[in-house]
């Protein structure tokens, strides 16, 4: 009976250290670099322009990066395993104000939204951002609505030369920093599901493994 029961006890403790592997190299490998690009983006704003450029160019060539693996690359790396409708996300998020959320393998219904957000953020910061750089460029976009161009009319400007580069300067910065409101809240999720779960999600970015999938748990 000692032995019996020494035996289930090293099963179950062996079974609940189990590991699978969730995220691929290149998952892992574009969420770090994307952290490290935008930092240096966002840091080197004021003070260094080429430096600031070409980490804008490396963000956005992230971005098309995810954008292609996320429907072609390994199952949790997929739009179509983890992307869930406004319902089941908002019921998701009630669950966690209630304790009572599942663990989910790949990324929870808040984190798909979540990823969502910060990519389209991103985007809009980088498209902004490469506009800047050539007022040449602004003949790409329509004309600007007439609620921004009362606020130049008393200026020499007109069009996106002038008073329309400010207002894509402005809507630059502007996302940039709901970029950094989005990652505090990121962060603050990751802390709290890790704790919930008793699970390093962080951790988990960077070796690619998470605990093996238990009863109750969504794969």
């Amino acid at each position: 009976m000692i032995e019996t029961s020494a035996h289930d006890a090293s099963s179950t403790a062996q079974g609940s250290t189990a590991k699978v592997r969730v995220w691929d190299p290149l998952v892992r490998v574009f969420h770090w670099s994307l952290v490290v690009t935008f930092v240096v983006a966002y840091l080197s704003a004021e003070e260094l322009g080429t430096v600031h450029e070409i980490a804008g160019y490396i963000v956005a060539g992230l971005i098309a990066f995810r954008l292609i693996w996320g429907l072609v690359g390994s199952k949790y790396a997929r739009f179509s395993q983890f992307l869930r409708g406004p319902s089941q996300t908002i019921g998701y998020i009630g669950d966690v104000v209630r304790g009572k959320e599942h663990r989910y393998l790949g990324h929870n219904p808040a984190g798909a939204a979540m990823t969502v957000a910060l990519l389209l953020t991103l985007a809009g910061t980088a498209f902004t951002g490469w506009l800047l750089e050539d007022e040449g460029r602004f003949a790409m976009l329509p004309d600007l609505p007439q609620i921004v161009s009362p606020a130049y009319a008393d200026g020499d400007d007109e069009g996106y030369g002038g008073g329309g580069s400010e207002a894509v300067e402005e809507a630059h910065e502007v996302l940039a920093n709901v970029m950094l409101f989005l990652i505090a809240v990121h962060v603050g999720g990751v802390v709290l599901t890790s704790f919930r779960h008793k699970e390093n999600l962080a951790r988990s970015m960077v070796t690619g493994d998470k605990r093996a999938p238990e009863p109750g748990d969504i794969s």
